[in-house]
Protein backbone atom coordinates (compact mmCIF):
# COMPACT_ATOMS: atom_id res chain seq x y z
CA UNK A 1 0.00 0.00 0.00
CA UNK A 2 1.31 3.10 -0.90
CA UNK A 3 2.03 5.45 1.96
CA UNK A 4 -0.03 8.64 2.35
CA UNK A 5 2.33 10.64 4.62
CA UNK A 6 5.99 10.38 3.19
CA UNK A 7 7.21 12.69 6.29
CA UNK A 8 5.25 12.41 9.77
CA UNK A 9 7.08 15.19 12.22
CA UNK A 10 6.74 14.96 16.01
CA UNK A 11 6.52 16.90 18.88
CA UNK A 12 9.09 15.88 21.88
CA UNK A 13 7.29 17.28 25.33
CA UNK A 14 4.16 15.79 25.83
CA UNK A 15 4.21 13.66 22.53
CA UNK A 16 7.08 11.11 22.75
CA UNK A 17 8.19 12.18 26.47
CA UNK A 18 6.43 12.22 29.27
CA UNK A 19 7.65 15.36 30.54
CA UNK A 20 4.98 18.11 30.73
CA UNK A 21 4.33 17.43 34.74
CA UNK A 22 8.28 18.12 35.05
CA UNK A 23 7.71 21.40 32.90
CA UNK A 24 4.92 22.64 34.61
CA UNK A 25 6.22 22.00 38.08
CA UNK A 26 9.50 23.74 37.01
CA UNK A 27 7.59 27.16 35.94
CA UNK A 28 5.70 27.11 39.08
CA UNK A 29 9.18 26.70 41.53
CA UNK A 30 10.54 29.34 39.27
CA UNK A 31 7.78 32.00 40.09
CA UNK A 32 8.01 30.64 43.54
CA UNK A 33 11.94 31.44 43.19
CA UNK A 34 11.47 34.93 42.46
CA UNK A 35 8.87 35.73 45.33
CA UNK A 36 6.01 35.52 43.10
CA UNK A 37 2.49 33.43 42.93
CA UNK A 38 2.92 30.89 40.60
CA UNK A 39 0.92 30.00 37.41
CA UNK A 40 -2.05 27.79 38.34
CA UNK A 41 -1.66 24.28 36.96
CA UNK A 42 -3.55 24.28 33.91
CA UNK A 43 -1.94 27.99 33.09
CA UNK A 44 1.58 26.30 33.49
CA UNK A 45 1.26 23.01 31.00
CA UNK A 46 -0.74 25.39 28.16
CA UNK A 47 2.26 26.99 27.59
CA UNK A 48 4.05 23.54 26.89
CA UNK A 49 5.28 23.53 23.60
CA UNK A 50 6.09 26.85 22.91
CA UNK A 51 9.51 28.33 22.84
CA UNK A 52 11.02 28.72 26.50
CA UNK A 53 10.97 33.40 26.45
CA UNK A 54 7.20 32.95 24.49
CA UNK A 55 6.20 30.31 27.22
CA UNK A 56 7.68 32.16 30.11
CA UNK A 57 5.86 35.42 29.12
CA UNK A 58 2.30 33.63 28.39
CA UNK A 59 2.92 32.08 32.12
CA UNK A 60 4.00 35.27 34.15
CA UNK A 61 2.25 37.71 31.80
CA UNK A 62 2.38 40.42 34.73
CA UNK A 63 6.35 40.04 35.44
CA UNK A 64 8.62 43.30 34.57
CA UNK A 65 10.41 42.67 31.48
CA UNK A 66 13.84 42.75 32.95
CA UNK A 67 12.72 40.01 35.12
CA UNK A 68 12.07 37.26 32.28
CA UNK A 69 15.68 36.01 32.41
CA UNK A 70 15.83 35.67 36.28
CA UNK A 71 12.93 33.35 35.29
CA UNK A 72 14.12 31.60 32.77
CA UNK A 73 17.45 30.73 34.72
CA UNK A 74 15.26 29.81 38.18
CA UNK A 75 13.58 27.45 35.57
CA UNK A 76 16.28 25.78 33.86
CA UNK A 77 17.88 24.97 36.81
CA UNK A 78 14.66 22.83 38.22
CA UNK A 79 13.95 21.70 34.72
CA UNK A 80 17.67 20.57 34.57
CA UNK A 81 17.91 18.93 38.46
CA UNK A 82 15.21 16.13 37.03
CA UNK A 83 15.30 16.30 33.28
CA UNK A 84 17.38 12.62 33.86
CA UNK A 85 14.63 11.05 35.84
CA UNK A 86 12.16 11.76 32.00
CA UNK A 87 11.38 8.99 30.32
CA UNK A 88 9.81 8.10 27.51
CA UNK A 89 5.87 6.97 26.91
CA UNK A 90 5.57 3.10 26.99
CA UNK A 91 5.58 1.99 22.99
CA UNK A 92 7.43 5.09 21.69
CA UNK A 93 10.34 3.33 20.62
CA UNK A 94 8.46 0.51 18.81
CA UNK A 95 6.45 3.06 17.30
CA UNK A 96 9.39 4.57 15.36
CA UNK A 97 10.80 1.79 15.13
CA UNK A 98 7.95 0.40 12.73
CA UNK A 99 7.44 3.73 10.78
CA UNK A 100 10.93 3.43 10.07
CA UNK A 101 10.59 -0.03 8.29
CA UNK A 102 7.80 1.06 6.52
CA UNK A 103 9.64 3.82 4.74
CA UNK A 104 8.78 6.83 6.49
CA UNK A 105 10.86 9.96 6.89
CA UNK A 106 10.74 11.01 11.11
CA UNK A 107 11.25 14.67 12.10
CA UNK A 108 11.12 16.73 15.20
CA UNK A 109 9.39 19.55 15.99
CA UNK A 110 10.32 21.34 19.59
CA UNK A 111 9.59 24.52 21.55
CA UNK A 112 12.76 23.06 22.87
CA UNK A 113 16.19 24.75 22.57
CA UNK A 114 18.87 22.98 20.25
CA UNK A 115 20.98 22.02 23.53
CA UNK A 116 17.88 20.86 25.32
CA UNK A 117 16.86 18.52 22.53
CA UNK A 118 20.03 17.51 21.62
CA UNK A 119 20.40 16.31 25.29
CA UNK A 120 17.08 14.58 25.45
CA UNK A 121 17.89 12.88 22.42
CA UNK A 122 21.07 11.63 23.47
CA UNK A 123 19.63 10.55 27.05
CA UNK A 124 17.22 8.77 25.14
CA UNK A 125 18.58 6.81 22.53
CA UNK A 126 16.54 8.15 20.47
CA UNK A 127 18.65 10.68 17.78
CA UNK A 128 19.36 7.95 15.43
CA UNK A 129 15.77 7.28 14.51
CA UNK A 130 15.27 11.07 13.28
CA UNK A 131 16.17 12.54 9.53
CA UNK A 132 16.28 15.93 11.03
CA UNK A 133 14.84 18.29 13.70
CA UNK A 134 13.71 22.14 14.35
CA UNK A 135 14.52 23.60 17.72
CA UNK A 136 12.65 27.10 18.75
CA UNK A 137 15.67 28.78 19.19
CA UNK A 138 16.49 28.41 15.49
CA UNK A 139 13.03 29.05 14.28
CA UNK A 140 9.90 31.36 15.14
CA UNK A 141 8.17 29.30 17.89
CA UNK A 142 4.72 27.47 17.56
CA UNK A 143 2.14 28.38 16.08
CA UNK A 144 4.07 29.71 13.79
CA UNK A 145 4.38 27.61 11.18
CA UNK A 146 8.38 27.45 9.74
CA UNK A 147 9.88 24.23 11.29
CA UNK A 148 7.20 22.69 9.36
CA UNK A 149 7.77 24.35 6.10
CA UNK A 150 11.57 24.08 6.74
CA UNK A 151 11.17 20.78 7.13
CA UNK A 152 9.23 20.47 4.14
CA UNK A 153 11.06 22.06 2.13
CA UNK A 154 14.17 20.06 3.15
CA UNK A 155 12.85 17.09 2.13
CA UNK A 156 10.30 17.90 -0.73
CA UNK A 157 7.57 17.01 0.70
CA UNK A 158 4.02 18.47 0.23
CA UNK A 159 2.06 19.44 2.77
CA UNK A 160 -0.95 17.11 1.82
CA UNK A 161 1.97 14.39 2.29
CA UNK A 162 3.31 15.48 6.00
CA UNK A 163 1.77 14.65 9.01
CA UNK A 164 2.30 16.71 12.25
CA UNK A 165 1.71 14.51 15.57
CA UNK A 166 1.61 16.58 18.74
CA UNK A 167 -0.31 17.20 22.53
CA UNK A 168 -0.70 20.78 22.51
CA UNK A 169 -3.01 23.09 20.63
CA UNK A 170 -0.06 24.98 19.21
CA UNK A 171 1.37 21.90 17.54
CA UNK A 172 -2.25 21.68 15.48
CA UNK A 173 -2.36 25.10 14.81
CA UNK A 174 1.13 25.18 13.58
CA UNK A 175 0.03 21.94 11.27
CA UNK A 176 -3.17 24.01 10.27
CA UNK A 177 -0.56 27.36 9.70
CA UNK A 178 1.92 25.20 7.36
CA UNK A 179 -1.44 23.79 5.45
CA UNK A 180 -0.37 20.47 6.86
CA UNK A 181 -2.86 17.26 8.47
CA UNK A 182 -2.04 17.12 12.01
CA UNK A 183 -3.34 14.53 14.71
CA UNK A 184 -3.37 15.15 18.35
CA UNK A 185 -2.60 13.19 21.25
CA UNK A 186 -4.58 13.57 24.64
CA UNK A 187 -1.75 12.10 26.86
CA UNK A 188 0.27 14.95 27.25
CA UNK A 189 0.12 18.66 28.36
CA UNK A 190 -3.19 19.70 26.88
CA UNK A 191 -6.48 18.40 27.37
CA UNK A 192 -8.69 16.71 24.99
CA UNK A 193 -11.16 19.61 24.50
CA UNK A 194 -9.39 21.90 23.57
CA UNK A 195 -7.60 19.69 20.98
CA UNK A 196 -10.74 18.52 19.92
CA UNK A 197 -11.85 21.98 18.97
CA UNK A 198 -9.06 22.35 16.57
CA UNK A 199 -10.42 19.79 14.27
CA UNK A 200 -7.67 17.29 14.37
CA UNK A 201 -7.82 14.50 11.73
CA UNK A 202 -8.42 12.20 14.97
CA UNK A 203 -7.31 12.66 18.89
CA UNK A 204 -5.75 9.52 20.31
CA UNK A 205 -5.48 8.92 23.79
CA UNK A 206 -2.55 6.47 24.09
CA UNK A 207 0.81 5.65 22.05
CA UNK A 208 -0.79 2.07 21.20
CA UNK A 209 -3.78 3.59 19.46
CA UNK A 210 -1.41 6.22 18.09
CA UNK A 211 0.70 3.42 16.58
CA UNK A 212 -2.42 1.36 15.37
CA UNK A 213 -3.99 4.83 13.64
CA UNK A 214 -0.50 5.51 12.00
CA UNK A 215 -0.75 1.25 11.00
CA UNK A 216 -4.21 1.97 9.19
CA UNK A 217 -4.01 5.84 8.27
CA UNK A 218 -0.14 6.62 7.46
Amino acid sequence: MAKRFELIVFDWDGTLMDSAATIASSVQAAARDLGLEPPSDERARHIIGLGLEDALRHAMPNLPGERYGELSDRYRHHYLSRDHELVLFAGVEALLEELLGAGHLLAVATGKSRLGLNRALEVSGLGPRFHATRCADECFSKPHPQMLEELMEEFGTAPEATLMIGDTSHDVQMAHNAGVPAVAVSYGAHPRSGLDALSPLQCLDSVPELAAWLKQNA
